[in-house]
């Protein structure tokens, strides 16, 4: 037995009380939410590879070389910069998150 305390509104405690009186296995149910999080975490990661994969074209070079030379003070701070920064930083999170999931 797994007991879980959340700090959540009581409007919030009374749907989710719903949602698992409806449910006929609990095991299912939580592997359901895990399933959810894992395929969120897929498609942020697909579109966020995507988007990096623009700017790696436009600049002719890898987000890791990029990223490499931007923590290391080599890069501009230009938009494009800032953009490509956050998205490789969002990127590896999303990936340890997966990593802890799968």
């Amino acid at each position: 037995m797994f007991n879980l305390q959340l700090h959540i509104s009581p409007q919030t405690e009374q749907r989710l009380r719903a949602i698992l009186a409806s449910a006929q296995d609990e095991e299912a149910f939580a592997q359901n939410i895990i399933a959810y999080q894992i395929a969120e975490l897929q498609k942020g990661l697909m579109n966020i590879r995507l988007d990096l994969k623009e700017l790696e074209s436009k600049y002719n070079t890898s987000s890791e070389e990029f990223y490499q030379q931007y923590t290391q003070g080599k890069s501009d701070d230009s938009e494009d910069a800032m953009l490509w920064a956050g998205l490789y930083e969002m990127m590896r999170d999303n990936e340890s998150r997966l990593r802890e999931l799968a």
